[in-house]
């Protein structure tokens, strides 16, 4: 009789997981240039992160935390690997749009790194034993 009860803990963490999956938005985060190249928009946000970026006071250049653009030197060119393009952050209906201080390069490459719609531990990786020590980040290179 007290077996069964020894077999519910199992049972019942499963069925959680389980219901944990939710429906929502479990589209990638969209990263890439505007129609006319001058900004970098990011679509299929989470609307939970969203509300959090609408309610959050002066989001501008101190952007490092949510989303971070670099520009990329040739492979060739070893002086300067990396550098920070300044700008700023707007936020629409649905979307991120990144706007720099000085427009984009034709040719260049661009660096995007964003924390936007990550996630620490998914079911599938919880069940895998896939889990990481930290959240890691989406990372695009886009070329203009």
């Amino acid at each position: 009789m007290y077996s069964c009860l020894l077999k519910l803990p199992p049972v019942l963490f499963g069925v959680a997981c389980l219901m944990s999956c939710s429906s929502a938005n479990n589209k990638p985060l969209s990263i890439q240039f505007s129609p006319d190249s001058t900004s970098i928009v990011f679509s299929d946000i989470d609307p939970a992160g969203l509300w959090q970026l609408k309610n959050r006071p002066g989001i501008d250049t101190a952007h490092a935390d949510v989303v971070s653009v670099s520009e990329v030197s040739p492979d060739d060119d070893t002086a300067d690997m990396e550098h920070d393009v300044a700008g700023k952050l707007e936020i629409t209906d649905s979307n991120l749009v990144f706007k720099p201080q000085k427009s984009f390069i034709s040719g260049k490459k661009y660096l995007v790194i964003s924390y936007m719609n990550v996630k620490f531990a998914t079911n599938k990786k919880i069940i895998s034993g896939q889990l990481n020590h930290s959240v890691m980040p989406q990372q695009v290179v886009l070329k203009r």
